[in-house]
């Protein structure tokens, strides 16, 4: 793969070899970190040996002689062995407080071929009472070996006395029960699709209809057990590598969350908290800013440990459901596996451009940062004429504004982004599980445009990786992988899991990747003062890998374990390697 020659910096060319004093009153070390190679990431992607920590943050890096200057009578010397350190990895999009829970009262299926979700289904069946429902939280064919559309008589084998709903965000498919039991009679709404030869619904459900099935609610649970699993989950995060995280999407009861873990002393990750706040879409520039100022935040409100972030909106569905906005239609491979029975259909858009523009203004003079859950090319392109609109009078290149997933890049939307500075939040493990059935769909062509990561670092724009963890608990298994070295090394290979490999001139090195789950989600939050690389005066958040990234085997990437993580300077993982 690449070269890393051209990337890194010795130490004899190191430049920030020692500085203290002005970081803190102490002249010694409350921890050495020594003999080790020291991945910065800083500017000159310089490589060092040690690294002094005092009160949280970084004191010196540089070769051992140096630090060990630093070494007191209570100083804590941990020897790395040779081990590579990276800076602390950044999650720049997931759901830790809904995926914290989503195991909480039994642990959900990992299921590969429709046959295994089949017999998932039937000993639910045998397990429970007639009329009880049986659900999947996330379900998506597409990831299943077989590719291929369920049956509503399948399911109806399998479960003839129980609902079934498999749940796939923007869409999904229930049994002939769960039509029964909701007293869906209306089969014309449009959420219902049909068999387009006998009219009848087929199973399938878009988003717009979930409201009419007659779920039962979920087990209440307790602020304490909330909490609790919100913990447990952000250490299993830490056991990756993970020392901040972008919370994808909610409000105020999330925030207010991880400040009680932040007040308890128990938030081993930092927090950059978005927002999607219920908006009229039909209200005026003035009614939308009276809406956020009653809010109380914007941007950046908080603290080091949990921060206010952006300001969200959903865009569009999803990709795995069809229902991402595209281009151009979804065309004719899409009816066997979305049930779409118009090859022009596109997919969903949920903000017209007018009104998209007059959210982004709000957010832009109430001093929020804006971003958009967008998965089709056409929401992208929507997206970027709404941004357009607003930079001819309030210039946003500095505002550090983002496309969520997006997915589909095309070169005119790369320009544009590049010239209004728009970052781009991309999940290269949906590149890595979503690929093939994409291209079954879509073809090769349509697919050039997908996650097309190096024509977009080459034109100046800033990538951020993340992974849309939002069910199941471990990280390879999650529905959303949120293993980051997982997602680098399928960035790095172009691999998908199948073991093939796609558009490969779209790759990048290993340092570009490191860079994504690094200092460019610093600077997405507004923190490249304060994380992102291994500098002086900087946040001691740093990993200690089981194998060096940028010289292991490629293919070992995805396979290295942290072995030591520290957040602020406190040890909050350690897999017991090290003295």
């Amino acid at each position: 793969m690449h070269s890393i020659s051209n990337y890194i910096r010795p130490l004899a060319t190191l430049t920030i070899l020692l500085i203290f004093g002005c970081q803190s009153e102490k002249n010694y070390a409350d921890i050495i970190l020594l003999s080790g190679k020291i991945i910065t990431m800083d500017k000159t992607l310089s490589i060092a040996e040690a690294i002094a920590i005092t009160d949280g943050k970084l004191m010196a890096v540089g070769d051992d002689n140096d630090i060990l200057r630093l070494r007191g009578d209570s100083t804590k010397v941990i020897k790395l062995q040779g081990h590579a350190v990276i800076p602390g990895l950044i999650e720049n999009h997931a759901h830790p407080v809904s995926a914290s829970v989503s195991e909480f009262s039994e642990k959900i299926p990992d299921v590969h071929t429709i046959r295994d979700l089949l017999q998932w289904i039937h000993t639910e069946a045998v397990k429970k009472e007639d009329n009880q429902w049986i659900i999947h939280p996330k379900l998506f064919v597409t990831r299943l070996g077989d590719m291929r559309q369920l049956t509503k008589q399948e399911l109806d084998s399998v479960a003839p006395h129980n609902p079934v709903f498999l749940n796939g965000s923007y869409g999904g498919f229930i049994n002939s029960k769960a039509f029964e039991l909701s007293r869906i009679t209306d089969t014309q709404h449009p959420g219902i699709l049909r068999d387009k030869k006998t009219g009848d619904a087929n199973g399938m459900i878009r988003q717009a209809a979930f409201h009419l099935l007659s779920i039962p609610p979920e087990k209440k649970l307790s602020d304490e057990e909330r909490l609790t699993a919100l913990q447990q989950l952000l250490q299993l995060y830490n056991k990756v590598g993970i020392t901040s995280v972008c919370s994808g999407s909610g409000g105020q009861d999330e925030l207010s969350m991880f400040k009680r873990l932040m007040d308890r002393d128990q938030l081993t990750v930092r927090v950059f908290q978005n927002f999607r706040i219920p908006f009229d879409t039909k209200a005026s520039l003035e009614e939308l800013m009276k809406t956020l100022k009653a809010y109380g935040y914007k941007t950046g409100h908080g603290n080091e440990w949990v921060k206010v972030g952006a300001l969200k909106v959903v865009l569009d569905g999803g990709m795995l459901t069809g229902t991402a906005y595209l281009n151009e239609g979804w065309g004719p491979k899409a009816k066997e596996m979305f049930g779409i029975n118009d090859p022009h259909y596109r997919g969903e858009l949920f903000f017209s451009k007018k009104e998209l523009v007059n959210i982004i203004t709000a957010a832009f003079d109430a001093g929020w940062k804006f971003t958009a859950h967008v998965t089709g090319g056409g929401g992208v392109d929507t997206l970027l004429a709404a941004y357009e609109i607003v930079d001819s009078s309030r210039k946003i290149n500095q505002k550090r504004f983002s496309i969520i997933h997006g997915n589909f890049y095309t070169k005119e939307a790369i320009r544009k982004m590049a010239l209004m500075g728009i970052y781009a939040d991309m999940q290269p493990a949906w590149f890595y599980k979503d690929t093939n059935a994409l291209l079954r769909i879509l073809g090769k062509q349509r697919m050039e445009s997908f996650h097309p990561y190096r024509s977009m670092m080459e034109a100046g724009i800033l990538i951020n990786g993340g992974s849309d963890h939002m069910v199941k608990l471990d990280p390879v298994a999650s529905i959303n992988p949120y293993n980051p070295f997982l997602a680098m090394w399928s960035a790095i290979t172009r691999k998908t899991d199948s073991h093939t490999v796609f558009n490969p001139g779209q790759s990048i090195s290993r340092i570009q990747a490191l860079q994504m789950y690094t200092i460019n989600n610093a600077y997405a939050s507004f923190e490249e003062d304060l994380k992102g690389s291994i500098e002086v005066g900087k946040f001691a958040d740093l990993v200690v890998l089981s194998n060096d990234i940028l010289t292991c085997p490629v293919d070992a990437i995805r396979s290295i374990k942290p072995i030591l993580t520290l957040v602020n300077g406190k040890v909050v993982f350690d897999d017991g390697t090290l003295e």
